[in-house]
């Protein structure tokens, strides 16, 4: 066995530094290969050589999520995957505790075992979830989107679709704004959601501002918007938030940072294995990735789909 690296081409000097400490880490236990990448094709090529080597991410949740689908394209679901935090977010390695220093998160990947993980099947009625292309309706099950750690209707995802546009312009301030924006001019959705076919969403048309679907605890570096949620028992949990009004929203944002949300009147939560998300056309950000807005939506788990290798 050994290890390959997929590293992003594009991703800067910070991902250098981190690729060259976890290269020398890697490189003292067994043979270890990098390969730049730059999209998903150049991802399925990794796939194709991999072999019985372990696929070594070094980046944030994107980059886990991207490599994950990868395997699942590939058929390699099996292949063990290590990961070396890199980025600000790193929601899936806090989730799981893993160190977010490189040097100590390779030491913990040479000396880890294998640890099953879930994954989410996200299908849509009509549409892609995501980029073009991925979520596969007619292509069949293989070519569809599978979410890592979390997925998010609503106004978070409105706000990181503003961000978007925003980003060349604003840099690090972009998704601020987009919140901002979101928030002003969001007044919620009419959605039905149902959680192995128990209704969630409140009668008589209540909007909901935001729907979470967690495979991990958090999202956007640390926030516990589900925080008993763990990768790994079989379920998904979900958080749906009414919180339309101007006051109400000011109130959930509060609790939520204080992690108090949970108990709130305008906070429902359920955990289930097949989450239904139905209703007026939403923006889904499904671990970072928004696609275009989709009147249903449905994530299914599938417990134990793929490896990494945890301390």
């Amino acid at each position: 066995t050994g290890y390959v690296i997929a590293a992003n081409a594009d991703a800067g000097s910070a991902c250098e530094d981190a690729v060259r400490v976890t290269s020398a880490v890697l490189s003292a236990d067994a043979e270890t290969e990098l390969i730049a990448t730059r999209t998903p094709a150049d991802l399925d090529d990794v796939v194709s050589v991999l072999a019985d080597r372990v696929l070594v991410v070094v980046g944030g949740d994107g980059s886990l999520h991207a490599a994950v689908n990868a395997l699942r394209r590939g058929g390699r679901l099996d292949a063990a995957v290590g990961l070396v935090p890199l980025g600000t977010g790193n929601d899936f390695a806090r989730g799981l505790d893993l160190p977010l220093d490189t040097e100590a998160a390779a030491r913990a990947l040479v000396a880890g075992r294998p640890h099953p993980m879930d994954l989410a099947v996200v299908t849509a009625g009509g549409g892609s979830v995501g980029p073009a292309g991925a979520v596969g309706g007619p292509a069949g099950d293989r070519d569809r989107m599978a979410m890592v750690n979390f997925a998010h209707a609503g106004v978070g995802a409105e706000a990181a679709e503003a961000a978007s546009g925003l980003k060349a312009r604003l840099g690090p301030a972009a998704y601020p704004v987009g919140a901002a924006w979101a928030g002003v001019t969001t007044t919620g959705w009419e959605l039905t959601v149902e959680v192995d076919g128990v209704a969630l969403t409140p009668a008589g048309g209540e909007r909901t501002l935001m729907v979470g679907v967690g495979n991990g605890s958090s999202i956007g570096g640390g926030t516990l918007l589900a925080p008993d949620a763990r990768p790994d028992d079989g379920l998904l949990d979900v958080v749906v938030v009414t919180a339309t009004g101007p006051a109400a929203r000011v109130g959930y944002a509060r609790d939520l940072r204080q992690g108090d949300h949970e108990e709130r009147d305008d906070v429902r939560t359920a955990r289930g294995a097949v989450v239904h998300i139905g209703g007026e056309p939403v923006r889904h950000n499904v671990d970072g990735e928004v696609g275009e807005p989709l009147d249903e939506v449905t994530y299914t788990v599938v417990p134990g789909a793929w490896v990494l290798r945890t301390p």
